[in-house]
């Protein structure tokens, strides 16, 4: 570990390696003058608090937890709170860890929320501390990587823990901490997330009166972008059992061929955001998987489809479900077959407060300066969504792509070549630290 004065130099110098022509140098604190003195301790602790912050996320990427199974990583956070004198509860919705901050001046309560689950993904990202971890996930073999930045989430929040501990007696009101299992989603048949996490009271005693996230996302390192309203689609989980009559291969017309009808419908889902739905107010619908027959002469009796809906538009979306049955039942029923959809919610539209957003804003400018950008949303869902629902929430995007990497050339969330810049975490850490103690000193 290094000494403190060591490790403010090392920072800075990869704070200097990560600055983008025309633009401020990433992370950097912005000068003295425009900072309360509490501002200023707190950007400092959060810069220093980097090598650290780099390590755990190594550790926790290393070792990757699938959703309502993130032990070690639970552990790890709630041996770390405790050691920094936060009140900490465990087993919140399985593995879920929540910890309070109570500061020494009275003021309100802010939370700051980041997730911990990982994917069931193999990891080909050439980096040294790649995951080699293994599963069984829904029946099958699987890899396991954090292939979406959870443990950055996961290690940038607990860097800020340590910024605001450091604080504790200057600020006024109290941080609530939350780290969340199974963002990603539950094995079949068991609850979690954030929606247990309410359902538990997660929310409650203390109660906070905003709550804050970010999330990586393969921009520029060090980039924050954000906006007010839909940053992030609704998701339901979509099901469509096509049933035919089972026949020879070589006879269709002595049976009902639901592997033809299956492709209808497949092709006749895409016209709906296409030619039914304004193309200005994206919609998705998605088929991932197809499963049907055993054998290549055989016609099956039924073929069984997944995938995912999205939207950004709250009005639109019982319309968008309704279109989505009606064309998978009509184009079974035409052809004397049958399609049984079902349609279960994951997650309702992320909306930034628009009130909490403005206010923010010039915490956001402080922190990211001309690497601050604006952003038209994501077709990605994020359960955050059930939180920002029962109190104003603001989710912001990080970059983390390394310098000369463009947007379109990383590999994105969810690949197994998913690549993280580490050093654009000190931005994070500045991020979620700093959101909190502007929001209690009323900024």
């Amino acid at each position: 570990m290094l000494a403190r004065p060591q490790a403010r130099a090392a920072v800075l110098s990869v704070l200097a390696a990560l600055a983008i022509p025309g633009t401020v140098l990433l992370g950097a604190p912005p000068p003295a003058s425009a900072q309360t003195d509490l501002q200023r301790e707190v950007d400092r602790r959060a810069t220093e608090v980097l090598p650290k912050v780099i390590a755990w996320r190594r550790d926790i990427h290393q070792n990757p937890e699938l959703g309502n199974r993130e032990t070690r990583t639970s552990a790890l956070v709630a041996d770390h709170l405790r050691k920094l004198g936060y009140e900490v509860r465990t087993n919140v919705a399985h593995t879920g860890v929540v910890g309070i901050l109570r500061g020494g001046k009275p003021g309100p309560v802010v939370a700051l929320r980041a997730d911990m689950d990982a994917l069931p993904v193999t990891e080909q990202a050439d980096v040294p501390f790649a995951s080699k971890v293994r599963t069984t996930y829904n029946g099958q073999e699987v890899g396991v990587m954090h292939a979406c930045g959870h443990d950055v989430h996961t290690a940038v929040l607990m860097g800020a823990a340590e910024a605001l501990a450091g604080v504790r007696q200057e600020l006024p009101g109290t941080v609530k901490l939350i780290f969340q299992p199974a963002e990603e989603g539950v094995p079949p048949g068991e609850e979690g997330g954030a929606k247990m996490m309410m359902a538990q009271g997660v929310l409650a005693d203390p109660a906070p009166q905003a709550i804050f996230a970010l999330h990586t996302t393969t921009l520029p390192g060090g980039t924050l972008a954000y906006k007010a309203g839909s940053i992030y689609a609704s998701a339901d989980v979509l099901k469509i059992v096509v049933r035919g009559r089972q026949t020879h291969a070589a006879m269709p017309w002595q049976g009902i061929d639901p592997v033809i009808l299956s492709a209808q419908i497949i092709l006749a889902l895409q016209t709906i955001p296409s030619r039914q739905l304004d193309p200005f107010l994206p919609n998705v619908v998605t088929i991932s998987t197809v499963h049907g027959g055993v054998r290549n002469n055989i016609l099956p009796d039924e073929v069984v489809m997944e995938g995912t809906i999205r939207s950004l538009n709250p009005a639109l979306h019982e319309d968008f479900l309704a279109r989505i049955r009606r064309t998978a039942e009509s184009i079974a029923t035409n052809a004397g077959a049958t399609a049984e959809v079902t349609i279960t919610p994951y997650a309702p539209v992320t909306v930034n407060d628009a009130a909490l957003t403005r206010r923010m804003e010039p915490t956001l400018q402080r922190i990211a300066g001309t690497s601050l950008s604006g952003t038209p949303g994501s077709m990605a869902a994020e359960d955050f969504s059930f939180f920002a629902q029962e109190v104003p929430g603001l989710y912001v995007f990080l970059g983390i792509n390394p310098p000369g990497v463009e947007p379109g050339e990383a590999a994105p969330n969810h690949s197994p070549r998913f690549f993280v810049h580490e050093d654009s975490m000190v931005v994070g850490i500045r991020t979620m630290a700093g959101l909190a103690v502007d929001y209690l000193m009323g900024e």
